[in-house]
């Protein structure tokens, strides 16, 4: 175990969300790397303003903090089960995909298990001078041989939203305690991946005291489409193909990722076969045929206060020059997340390279930067366009949180089989003369 009162650790984590919460388990089993993972929030938190009941994973139970680079680590998914004695009900309830809170409470018993993470401490900044980082927080100042940055994500809403939010207009993250007392008003979701999926299905699903008079679903997608969860497609989710993706030229990155966004920003099926028998009874049985109404293929180019409530100004995407207006009591921006701000690397961020954007990162997640070599900036959930769609996805965070420990112990874990698909070209064999 790690004292917390130490001064130097040869690994500080900056964040404590899924992606360090991974590392941190991975490194319990390793005594020879001393580190603390701080995080300002006062406990564990993942989704929480939108944890609605019935919502479930999108990936396998085996995606957890640690199975796939560990499956014997005491931070299993299958380790929390056992350790609440509720293995054998799990089995029998026969979930076809986790509920998303369960994962939620997995990961928060986790968070409590470690004994070097740690909770209501913010990272203030972070300088380098004599071969370590110097890290000021709001308890204490240590110093470390490497850091590790996974701050997350925050709400992302169009600027010309941002001055409109509050109690009326507010971003998914924040549906639970807002969507609230929406009985007969009219209320507008616009995002069409499962974020606005599971929140126009919550709506429309309240009871007939609760139910809003009218739930709009508007999509700039051309429709409201499934994720793409097939076998093939699941290859891009491999570590293999995150490291070809690696390899690739930045325009062909981009372009595969949105070809590809289906593949990760998708809605379940079963979301989308609920969603159609809801509003099928609505119209059709109750007569409530003003309830749903549902506009793909659209982008919102503007809101503005009208009365108690929105209109909503939109642009046909087939039709350039096509305008249409909607009107509702309250929106909801179902509209995406962007990395988390990293003002604390302020001091040092002239040594960082950047790269469209983004950190620039090598093989290893590793920072690059003009520091010496056995001192390393990595990054987690933070490269979304140098390492494709799967960096924010749960499915390789297992993997990337091992490549980060083997780098910090100086070790290299055995690689899984690649995938069954040749992503690179075959060598030519030279030609004898």
């Amino acid at each position: 175990m790690t004292d917390l009162d130490q001064s130097h650790y040869r690994c500080l984590g900056v964040g404590v969300g899924p992606a360090n919460l991974s590392l941190a388990c991975l490194l319990q089993e390793h005594a020879e790397v001393s580190n603390l993972f701080v995080d300002k929030k006062p406990a564990f938190g993942w989704h929480e303003g939108q944890l609605l009941s019935g919502a479930s994973l999108q990936v396998s139970i085996l995606k957890d903090l640690v199975s796939l680079s560990d499956p014997t680590n005491p931070y299993s998914f299958l380790s929390y089960l056992h350790e609440q004695g509720r293995m054998y009900h799990f089995i029998n309830a026969q979930f076809e995909h986790v509920p998303r809170q369960e994962f939620r409470d997995y990961m928060l018993w986790a968070s409590r298990k470690n004994p070097n993470v740690t909770f209501g401490e913010e990272v203030i900044e972070v300088k380098f001078a004599d071969n370590a980082f110097h890290i000021t927080t709001s308890r204490r100042q240590v110093t470390a041989d490497n850091i590790v940055v996974g701050v997350g994500v925050v709400p992302s809403v169009p600027d010309f939203a941002t001055p409109h939010l509050g109690e009326t207009q507010f971003h998914i993250s924040e549906f639970v305690t807002r969507a609230v007392g929406l009985s007969g008003r009219r209320v507008c979701v616009i995002g069409g991946g499962q974020s606005g999926a599971e929140a126009f299905l919550d709506l429309v699903a309240r009871a007939p005291g609760e139910l809003p008079r009218q739930v709009t679903w508007v999509s700039r997608r051309q429709n409201f489409s499934p994720i793409d969860d097939t076998p093939f497609t699941n290859d891009y989710y491999m570590p293999c193909y995150s490291d070809y993706f690696f390899g690739l030229r930045p325009q062909l990155r981009a372009e595969f990722t949105v070809r590809n966004v289906l593949t990760s920003d998708g809605i379940s099926e079963a979301t989308l076969r609920e969603i159609y028998r809801r509003i099928y009874i609505h119209r059709f049985i109750d007569k409530r045929e003003g309830l749903a109404d549902l506009y793909p293929n659209r982008s919102v180019t503007q809101v503005t206060p009208v009365g108690n409530g929105w209109r909503i100004t939109m642009a046909h995407n087939d039709l350039p020059g096509t305008v249409e207006e909607l009107e509702a009591d309250v929106i909801i921006w179902a509209t995406g997340v962007a990395p988390t701000p990293m003002n604390f690397l302020g001091p040092i961020a002239d040594r960082l390279q950047v790269e469209d954007g983004e950190i620039k990162i090598n093989e290893d997640f590793g920072v690059v930067w003009d520091g010496p070599s056995d001192r390393g900036i990595f990054l987690q959930n933070a490269a979304r366009k140098q390492r494709g769609l799967a960096d924010p996805n749960l499915s390789l965070m297992a993997w990337r949180s091992q490549r980060i420990a083997d780098r910090l112990r100086g070790a290299k874990s055995t690689s899984p089989l690649p995938s069954f698909l040749e992503w690179s070209p075959r060598l030519v064999a030279e030609v004898v003369r």
